[in-house]
């Protein structure tokens, strides 16, 4: 066993201590920068905190045959609970469930490992729709079961995200001002000798709400007035040994309302889709993704926007 990578996690943390005392400054929930809205994406960290539930995640792939393994249906349903601790800084605990179906086989399923982890955002400037946050995630090992992949040790994954609306550019382009991106970069770091993976991936999004009312009113009517198209693209990259990416191109649209938003993505494998040498030949076919996300400090926000170290901070949207 190696040793713990102690002093990596003491270099992420000190120099992102050095950003949050050189940038704090309060932050709304739900990502609303000015008159930007940052969504929850289905595949990529936010970069905001917020009293918000995903309930359920739902993914479905198919891996395709090999010579040593049929054709295999996983699905995945996952949950995650985001809580605010302050106006700045958040918790959030995430669990899931899978189910690997092989054709002609039993299904096999179980609970991979929790997850929890810890956010604070450190920089928000409304006149340029930015905003910058730094985490600390734990996938909690021994948690979840072996037989569906879950790992008997921890990772932990220092990441920095951030959010960049395009409100600022010059009027001469202004129907480029509805987009925007999101973005998300960590260093999984796991307890044993498996390779440290980089995490790293962004969004590409483009916001039919901004453009009515921040561009021009093109009479788009509900639901569409309230619907962005987006990319995802999440990808992963060992940084010990021999280096591999692997990652995937995931197009979609999200819909938003004053309580809930709906997601739904195409998740289409790029550039092989494992990370491992043994696992190239495990390919897997183009998959979907769908979300309900609850905006619960909208929803009842006397209870679920209170806080240990704000007091009760009110609904987002007024």
């Amino acid at each position: 066993m190696s040793r713990f990578p102690w002093q990596s996690i003491a270099r992420c943390f000190g120099a992102l201590g050095i950003l949050l005392a050189a940038w704090a400054t309060p932050v709304g929930a739900h990502g609303i920068v000015g008159q930007r809205f940052f969504p929850a994406t289905l595949s990529i960290e936010d970069p905001f905190v917020a009293d918000e539930l995903s309930l359920p995640t739902a993914g479905f792939t198919r891996q395709r045959r090999t010579a040593e393994e049929p054709s295999t249906l996983e699905t995945e349903f996952s949950t995650e609970l985001s809580k605010r601790l302050s106006t700045n800084l958040g918790l959030s605990l995430g669990a899931a469930v899978i189910m690997e179906a092989p054709r002609g086989g039993p299904t096999i399923a179980g609970f991979d490992n929790m997850e929890v982890g810890l956010k604070y955002v450190f920089l928000k400037r409304a006149e340029n729709e930015l905003l910058l946050s730094g985490g600390f995630d734990v996938d909690v090992g021994g948690t979840g079961q072996e037989r569906v992949g879950a790992e008997p040790f921890s990772t932990f994954t220092p990441s920095l995200f951030f959010g960049k609306g395009m409100g600022d550019l010059p009027d001469g382009v202004r129907f480029l001002k509805p987009f925007a991106l999101t973005g998300a970069l960590g260093l999984a770091l796991p307890v044993r000798t498996d390779p440290r993976v980089f995490q790293w991936g962004f969004t590409l999004q483009y916001s039919l709400q901004y453009l009515q009312s921040a561009v021009q009113d093109i009479g788009l009517p509900a639901p569409f007035n309230r619907m962005i198209p987006i990319v995802e693209f999440p990808i992963q990259t060992t940084v010990e040994g021999r280096s591999r990416t692997a990652g995937s191109i995931n197009p979609g649209v999200i819909w938003f309302g004053r309580y809930i938003q709906l997601g739904f993505e195409a998740v289409v494998p790029v550039n092989g889709n494992t990370l491992t040498p043994e696992e190239q030949g495990r390919q897997s076919g183009v998959g979907f993704l769908g979300q309900i996300h609850f905006y619960l400090d909208d929803i009842w926000p006397d209870v679920f926007t209170w806080t240990p170290f704000d007091g009760v901070l009110g609904p987002t949207q007024p």
